[in-house]
């Protein structure tokens, strides 16, 4: 008897837990802040590329109007999949200059999730993925460049992320993001595959692995896990572990004032696209580095290609004439479910999602750098200029 007791105590607070978290989540106070979300990299109508966004806005009950959250699936420009190979196209490549100008009075700020686009071979009968072919959608256009500056004239929050200037992006629009927001792309673009077994990760695309065989008399010698480095002009470097690399990942690094500010650990793996962006810290401060820890062979290797191996990871510039980020990592794009968002305190519940014995999981970085790095952006913008707004618009009695 005592033992049912018992276990009737402790299924009632298993049960009572979750159920208070979403409670205190459901009444606690909406915050409209208007934002222009682009996405033109989505597959499916989860929205993966954003869906990282979408969860901290949920999460910390930012609404698009007076009353309503955002929802993933629909609430962004860009491309919209649909069934038996059918899709819409409702970027801000259908606005006017008047329409773009309302568009940046109306909304806070702009957030580039995913500017890379949809290629056929990924949409039509979704095979050869890694095939290159012709796009469909995509790229960094003419009307999303006029929006970003008109938010920075209006000294709006700008952020951007990994591909955002890189291809297909025409090289006009990239020198116009360059000197607008004072960094320039490399040209080099990175990721980490856990093996660089071509019969084991059938993920490694082939344009990739044709490029470096190109250069090397058809060899591609790699089994192990490493770091694949391309270059806008089809050169390929390999990295593998052990040979060119004393660690296998990209490590994210940042300093202890921001870890301070942003909540964000000291160091952190990370496993997916990145892109390697020069910056005028003059004008921008670099928050976070990217670091790949090289032996003198790897070393050796970057140097020859003129590749640094440290290079900013997350840079800002937060002055009265604008107010922008750029991450340079596809950082927006996480395996993360918009149910857990429901729940007020569920990030000091983050240790129950996270895998520690995977040291390339992109669910923990997720928990332990992207959501505390976002949320804290996203809560001072608001308490610092779109609520004082807000409360301006706010009619007397």
């Amino acid at each position: 008897m005592q033992r049912n007791k018992i276990s009737f105590i402790v299924f009632t607070v298993l049960l009572a837990i979750p159920l208070c978290m979403w409670l205190c989540w459901k009444f606690t106070a909406k915050k409209k802040m208007v934002i222009a979300i682009v996405d033109k990299t989505v597959l499916t109508r989860t929205g993966q590329e954003h869906a990282s966004l979408a969860w901290v806005l949920n999460h910390q009950r930012y609404t698009k109007n007076k009353s309503s959250l955002y929802n993933v699936s629909d609430d962004y420009y860009g491309f919209f999949p649909g069934s038996n190979e059918q899709f819409r196209l409702k970027g801000l490549e259908r606005f006017s200059t008047t329409q773009l100008e309302q568009l940046s009075k109306d909304a806070d700020l702009a957030y580039i999730t995913d500017a890379y686009g949809i290629y056929k071979n990924e949409w039509f009968a979704r095979k050869d993925f890694g095939e290159r072919s012709n796009i469909i959608y995509g790229g960094l256009s003419t009307q999303d460049m006029q929006l970003l500056e008109d938010l920075k004239s209006r000294h709006k929050l700008i952020i951007t992320e990994f591909n955002t200037i890189g291809s297909p992006a025409a090289e006009m629009i990239r020198v116009r993001f360059e000197q607008s927001f004072a960094l320039r792309w490399t040209g080099w673009v990175g990721r980490y595959f856990s093996t660089l077994d071509t019969a084991i990760d059938k993920e490694i695309p082939h344009w990739l692995i044709n490029g470096y065989k190109r250069n090397h008399q058809g060899s591609w010698p790699f089994k192990k896990e490493g770091i694949a480095l391309v270059s806008d002009k089809d050169q390929v470097v390999i990295l593998e572990n052990g040979k060119h690399l004393n660690f296998p990942l990209p490590v994210i690094t940042t300093e202890e004032t921001y870890q301070r500010k942003y909540h964000l650990p000291s160091s952190i793996n990370y496993s997916f696209w990145f892109d390697i962006i020069n910056t005028d810290t003059s004008i921008n401060k670099i928050t976070s580095w990217f670091n790949i820890k090289t032996t003198d062979t790897g070393r050796a290797e970057l140097a020859r290609y003129g590749i640094p191996f440290r290079f900013p990871a997350v840079q800002t510039h937060q002055g009265k004439d604008y107010q922008f980020w750029y991450f340079s990592g596809d950082f927006c794009d996480n395996p993360v479910t918009q149910f857990s968002s429901y729940f007020k305190g569920v990030e000091w519940f983050k240790f129950l999602f996270l895998n520690r014995l995977d040291k390339s999981a992109r669910k923990s970085f997720f928990w332990r750098f992207y959501q505390p790095l976002l949320t804290t952006i996203l809560d001072d913008y608001y308490q610092q200029s779109v609520q004082p707004e807000n409360d301006k618009k706010q009619p007397r009695n």
